[in-house]
This record gives structure tokens, sequence and C-alpha cells, in this order.
């Protein structure tokens, strides 16, 4: 079938909106509709030529949409379900039978490099390979082939059109403060970075009942919104802060939890100091060259520091749970999302690296 997508090329700089041939899927898996799709900075990243993604190639990994066909040993949904799209994993490796497939041993290949290439849904352009399968799904196109297991069914009532952002970003920071750092009600936590990742933490750590919630940011208008969703206090870092310490002055001594959502190695430091005695530390993105802690400090105050990825979520039931917050008001994710047409994703790409916009969602037409 004929589908349309933003295509990744090679030295390209942008996205360009191609037409493609998308091959029939296989027994195993599942034909989607797109309806909407998010933006994630990692789709830039890969574009870039970042995590060995082939090119040319198919990106987006925040897909939402409706079930057009299923293969025969695919099951778990329907024709017309609607459907939140996720990070693939194997279901037999160690991880993902104890119930953590966000630490899948195949995550590299199912999710990064194509480990499915040339199998049944696969994108072509005439005799051109285009790669696909991106976090289990490319959802940068009209229709896309995704398996069971990176398949989530949802509500009816849901809006289908700004879903796909929960199964990556959004999951990611509220499920690192709901499911990883876990929070007790009246504890406190410090969350560095206010984009997509940090202010989904803040929505995690008002769900999980923070007294005091702390985001830290450069952009001031993301601080105006994490404020806006439930932060306590707000502080804007300039290079050679000392935020750490400040956190543990106006907190008495340091809050119990601290997540840092920048990728940057002095987030990861500052987020270390801001912590009381015996705190969790849980960090989201690799800095480039990797971070150096002061492991003195870890281990005179007893602190724990762990990697969190996707949120520690298990799709099938964390992202129906953040729906149902949502649908209750408890959730507002949806204040921090600008939608765009689906051809206007270079500009998205451009407003959200210029601090215009926080969370871009595309929405597709066939």
């Amino acid at each position: 079938m004929k589908v349309r997508a933003a295509v990744a090329r090679e030295g390209q700089g942008e996205f360009s909106i191609e037409e493609l041939e998308l091959s029939e899927p296989g027994p195993e898996e599942i034909l989607v509709r797109t309806v909407g799709c998010g933006l994630c900075h990692t789709d830039v990243k890969a574009r870039d030529g970042a995590m060995g993604v082939p090119k040319p190639a198919v990106l987006g990994h925040e897909g939402a949409g409706i079930v057009e066909w299923v293969g025969e040993r695919a099951g778990k949904v329907r024709v017309g379900d609607p459907v939140v799209l996720t990070y693939d994993s194997c279901g037999a490796c160690q991880a993902c039978r104890g119930g953590n497939p966000a630490y899948c041993a195949e995550t590299t290949g199912l999710n990064f490099t194509d480990a499915r290439c040339g199998l049944p849904g696969t994108f072509h352009k005439g005799g051109e390979l285009v790669h696909g399968h991106f976090f289990g799904q490319s959802s940068f196109a009209t229709h896309v082939v995704a398996r069971p297991r990176n398949t989530i069914p949802v509500r009816r009532d849901a809006p289908l059109e700004i879903l796909g952002v929960l199964g990556c970003g959004v999951q990611t920071g509220a499920g690192a403060v709901m499911n990883a750092l876990r929070p007790e009600p009246g504890e406190t936590i410090a969350i560095f970075g206010a984009g997509p990742v940090g202010l989904s933490a803040v929505l995690g750590a008002v769900v999980s009942g923070c007294r005091e919630i702390v985001a830290i940011d450069v952009v001031a208008s993301r601080l105006e919104m994490a404020r806006a969703l439930g932060a306590t206090r707000v502080l804007g870092t300039r290079p050679g802060d000392r935020t750490g310490e400040e956190i543990r002055d106006l907190t008495s001594g340091g809050v119990h939890c601290a997540l840092d959502t920048t990728g940057h190695a002095e987030g990861g430091r500052q987020a270390l100091a801001s912590l009381a005695t015996r705190g969790r530390l849980g960090f989201v993105a690799i800095p480039p060259g990797g971070m150096q802690l002061d492991m003195r400090m870890v281990m005179l105050r007893g602190l724990s520091v762990r990697g969190i990825v996707q949120g520690d979520s298990v799709p099938d039931e964390f992202i129906p749970r953040l729906i149902d917050l949502h649908l209750a008001g408890r959730f507002p994710f949806d204040k921090f999302i600008s939608r765009y047409d689906f051809e206007r994703i270079n500009e998205a790409v451009s407003d959200q690296a210029a601090g215009k916009v926080v969370k871009p969602v595309f929405a597709m037409s066939a």
C-alpha cells in the first residue's frame, strides 16, 4: 500500500515528505492507521546520525491510531481498536520475562537498527529500501506496522490524536517518578530540566503526593509551565550555579528524590548535590562523554543512583493508567502540547529547538 511519510536521508538535515510503498504485514503483525504522532528529541538525534539508525529511514516513535488489520497470530487487538504505540521488546529475554521490558536484551535491534529489515511490513521507494520499525513503529507515516508487544489498546473516549506522546516521552518522565523513584506522599523531589520529560515528571510527582516539587531549567517559559502543572518552586540556572546547594538550603537539608532529565553532566552533578541523606537520584539520558559523580558524597550520605529507561514502564499497564488519570483531570499533559499538521514537521523541529513550544504533536491525514 502507498503511504505518506517523513523520511530522514543521509546528510539532508531536514525531513522530506515522500510517498512510499509499505509491504503487506506478516501474520504476527498489526497494521495501524496513524491519527497523531508526537515529536521527541530522540527523533531529531536519530535523523542527525545518532544511535546507529540506518538511512534512509522513517522515524517517529510516539504514534497513536486505529487498527486496520491484524495478523492471524497477532491477537490482542481487533480491527477498529484505538491504540497507542510504544517501544518494542522481545518478550523472551530475562528482563522481559521478569516484567522489565524497558531493559530488553534486544532493545538496540528492535528499536534502533531495524532488526526486522526486509521482513513483511517494510517501507520501499521503487527499488530503494527505506528503513523502518523505529521503536517498533516508525510512526512518521500515515500507516505503520507494529507488533502486539508495542501496541497498546486504549479507551475509546480518550483524545486519540494526542495520546501518542504517552508512548515515550511522557511515560519516561512520569514513570521515572511513579514507577522508579516512587516518592511517598509528603516526600520532596527536585526535577532538573522542564522539557516534555521533566514536565511529565512534575505531573507524576503531583500524582504521587509530593509535598515539595522543585523544577529547574534555563528557559523561563518552561518554568512557568512547571509551576502551572504543580511545581511548588522553580529555579533558573546559569553556568557555575550551585543549584544543588541552593535546593538543600531551600528544603532544610535536601530533597528525598532528584531526577535529571537534562542529559548534561552538570545537571546530574547538581541533582546529586541536591539530595538529603539517603536520597534517591534517577537519570533518563546519558550525557555526551559520560558523567563523573562524587562517590564520596554517594557513600557518606548513603545515596542511591540509578538509570531509568522508559520510566520503568510496563506499557500495557502504565499507559492506560495515565489515560485514566488524564480523563479524571489529574494528569493534564495536554497543557504542554502544541499541534501541527504533519507536513509542518520541519517547522515543529525548529520551534521546539528554539524553545517556542514544548511538545509538538502532528495531526495525520490519510
